[in-house]
């Protein structure tokens, strides 16, 4: 009975420790209920001892006990997929007839306990998927019973235990870590071994020949890692002969690919790509029922007859469950056998891009109605596309990209409805972007530059809000307008236009795409200013405009993007000053040229000083100098209203209509003269003078126009400008003089100090 009551503490300490246990399991584990019923429990018939604690998957948030360690007639511990933290408990070493230890898939910390060794009944040990450090404890060699051990995708580090050569039940050793060294020869001893993965660590060296002459293996993954040498030329006759899975991609094998492999009949995965492998591909012709075949990024092909570079695809044509084939990166050369339709219908994604193939596209190719994946960029590709390319209805990415195509692009393209990315760039396609693309509400990427493309963009491309990643048209001869559709892809990362013959206005709606990060329009015959809704493009981090006809002043708020790194807007004819904050602060020369009419920016980029910068750009070089004229002005512009207000008062005749606009002119506001302008248009400027701007303004009363010289205050002697000429023109009339209304003394927007003259507006253009 004192075995029952340690077990039953046992099992309340480990509920104890559960945090969160959204399922309500441990509601079951109560005092009115024996220890054995509760849920996950398993007792023995005859000690009613437990001997099985099952609780996985059920998101339980804990640390595990270590009173776990005195449940002594354990047999199987299942803990996986949960959220157990902290470390394995030593305790469990005290479970000598623990048969299975499951802890993967959860956040377990620190080292794997070498004290597990004393688990001498122990079959399979799982702590996958944890965050688990340090070396595979050396001692676990004693475990003469383990068939397998899974530690994969964790942190561990150091070798692989040459002792692991005793364990002589080991039939899987699976670790994706950061374990170093080379594997020990003593693991070819294992002749019960079925499977090794080994991918995703830093191993190095050679693969033992022991391990190849072990006839059980089945599956051999050593992905990811830096292992040299050549492979057997025995590999599937004598060598690993009962193989589904020869993984060795992303290595450093050299050498060619036996033809021997042939023989490995039940080859399932035949995954040699990212070595340096190199002569020709033998054939294929016995793996009938191979699945995935990849040899991409080597040196094969390239052979003095390279017409055959690619023949042994025609020994695949009895794989009937090909599902993957992908050969690009290589050197094979000469034409696509005819043969490929003959590939099998559940063909997936076939890939042999960034070759030296020369050939036309094989009308076989559109019997392979199930694929997903046609890349045949960057060969030697000649002929147009067939029309009857529009069968494959399931393919959700064309890459055609990079080759020598002609002829137009079919509108049968249009039927790809699920096509997610379609990439033409650099062939000598011409004719008009088809409207049927607009029918692919699936994409989220078209790239069509460098090209003979012609005539307008069709709205319906615009239409697609699936856009999410790119729109590439550059370098065509597009012409038209950029339609107010484009204001529909908001989701839109990188829209390229430049270098076509587009014409008119940047449409504002182009403001409405807030995804984008990077904007090209330049190398057109784009005109009028910039649209101040490019302010909403707040995540833009790359704007090209430059050699175009824009117009305008460049917009202030470019330089509060905070995320813009590259702007060019050389070769325009925009006018007045450059700001000097956010991208202007090193921008170069270069990317400004060409636009004869601005001034100021940073000296680097040597313009012209400007006779008149805006506040925002402009800094006092002395504080005292700023307060002092703020004063003296204020002075003035009192002294002269008073002036004016005694004057008027010893006016003795009738008030006509135009002294009474005067009086109402007399209280004017910056916001009056800010709406008479057009917020101080460019298009309103009449001229520049030595202390400040002349514009023409409408005021809403009466419609009647006017003339505003705004005074620039920082500039030494504009105050006194202000009062001299408000003096002068105070009493004095004349024809050839233009009769100045009122003044205003006021703060603008930004808080500061805002003095402006009011004239009648004479028809020739006043002087400042």
């Amino acid at each position: 009975m004192a075995g029952h009551e340690t077990d039953r503490l046992a099992l309340l300490e480990l509920k104890a420790k559960i945090s969160h246990d959204p399922f309500f399991v441990f509601r079951s584990w109560n005092e009115t209920t024996h220890f054995c019923l509760w849920y996950g429990v398993t007792c023995g018939h005859r000690h009613q001892r437990v001997i099985e604690l099952r609780l996985p998957s059920l998101k339980l948030t804990s640390s595990i006990s270590p009173f776990i360690g005195n449940l002594s007639f354990l047999r199987i511990l299942l803990l996986q997929n949960n959220s157990f933290d902290h470390e394995i408990p030593p305790q469990l070493g005290r479970l000598h007839r623990l048969e299975i230890l499951l802890l993967h898939n959860n956040s377990m910390v620190g080292r794997i306990p070498s004290n597990l060794s004393n688990c001498s009944n122990i079959e399979h040990i799982r702590v996958s998927y944890n965050q688990l450090v340090g070396a595979i404890p050396t001692a676990f060699g004693k475990l003469s019973k383990l068939q397998g051990f899974y530690a994969h995708n964790n942190r561990l580090t150091r070798s692989i235990p040459p002792s692991f050569g005793n364990l002589s039940s080991l039939q899987k050793l699976v670790f994706s870590n950061n374990l170093g060294g080379s594997i020990p020869n003593e693991v070819g001893q294992l002749r019960n071994l079925i499977g090794i993965g080994l991918s995703e660590n830093k191993l190095s060296g050679t693969i033992p020949p022991s391990i190849f002459n072990l006839s059980s293996i089945r599956f051999f993954h050593v992905v990811f890692n830096q292992f040299q040498g050549s492979l057997p030329s025995d590999l599937g006759i004598n060598t690993l002969p009962n193989l589904l899975d020869f993984s060795i991609a992303y290595n450093q094998f050299t050498g060619s690919i036996p033809p021997s492999i042939s023989n490995a009949s039940n080859l399932q995965r035949l995954q040699i790509a990212a070595n340096k492998l190199s002569g020709n591909v033998p054939s294929l012709e016995k793996l009938h029922k191979l699945n995935f075949f990849t040899t991409f990024e080597n040196t094969l092909g390239g052979s003095e007859e390279a017409d055959h570079d690619v023949n042994f695809i025609c020994s695949l044509t009895n794989t009937t469950m090909l599902e993957l084939f992908q050969i690009h990166s290589n050197n094979f050369g000469g034409v696509l056998p005819e043969c490929i339709g003959n590939l099998s219908l559940t063909l997936k994604k076939f890939v042999i891009g960034y070759n030296r193939i020369a050939g036309m596209i094989p009308s076989g190719i559109l019997n392979l109605v199930n694929l997903e994946v046609l890349n045949l960029a960057q060969n030697q590709v000649p002929g147009n596309i067939p029309a009857a390319i529009g069968r494959l209805h399931r393919l959700k990415r064309l890459d055609l990209s990079e080759n020598n195509l002609s002829g137009n692009i079919p509108h049968s393209l249009g039927n790809l409805t699920l096509l997610l990315e379609l990439f033409l760039f650099e062939n000598n396609l011409g004719g008009r972007i088809p409207s049927s693309l607009g029918n692919c509400k699936s994409l989220i990427s078209l790239h069509l530059s460098r090209n003979n493309l012609n005539g307008s963009i069709p709205k319906q491309i615009f239409g697609l809000s699936s856009l999410s990643i790119r729109l590439v048209l550059s370098l065509n001869s597009l012409t038209g307008s950029l339609p107010m559709e484009v204001g529909n892809l908001k989701n839109l990362g990188i829209l390229y236009i430049a270098g076509n013959m587009l014409s008119g206005e940047i449409p504002s709606s182009l403001g409405s795409c807030i995804k984008l990060e990077a904007l090209s329009m330049a190398e057109n015959f784009f005109q009028g200013p910039i649209p101040p809704s490019f302010g909403s493009l707040r995540g833009l981090q790359t704007l090209y405009l430059s050699r175009n006809n824009l117009t305008g002043r460049i917009p202030d708020f470019l330089a509060d993007m905070n995320l813009l790194q590259h702007l060019n807007i050389s070769h325009n004819n925009f006018e007045g000053p450059v700001p000097a904050d956010g991208i202007f602060k090193n921008l170069s020369s270069d990317l400004v040229a060409g636009n004869n009419q601005l001034c100021g920016g940073i000296l680097e980029i040597n313009l012209p000083k400007c006779n008149f910068k805006e506040s925002r750009n402009t800094k006092s070089t002395s504080t005292l100098k700023l307060i002092i004229s703020t004063v003296l002005g204020l002075l003035g512009v009192t002294s002269i209203l008073y002036f004016l207000y005694v004057s008027c008062l010893r006016k003795k005749q009738k008030v006509s209509t135009s002294s009474s606009l005067g009086n109402l002119l007399l209280n004017i506001s910056y916001q009056s003269l800010l709406k008479a302008t057009d917020g101080f248009s460019s298009s309103n400027l009449l001229g520049v003078g030595g202390f400040g701007l002349v514009y023409k303004g409408v005021l809403d009363e009466g419609g009647t126009i006017i003339a505003v010289k705004i005074l620039n205050l920082l500039l030494h002697g504009s105050f006194r400008s202000f009062l001299v000429e408000c003096e002068a023109l105070r009493n004095i009339r004349h024809r050839n003089l233009v009769k100045v209304l009122t003044v205003c003394s006021s703060v603008d927007y930004h808080g500061n100090d805002f003095k402006a003259l009011v004239y009648e507006f004479m028809t020739s253009q006043l002087k400042p």
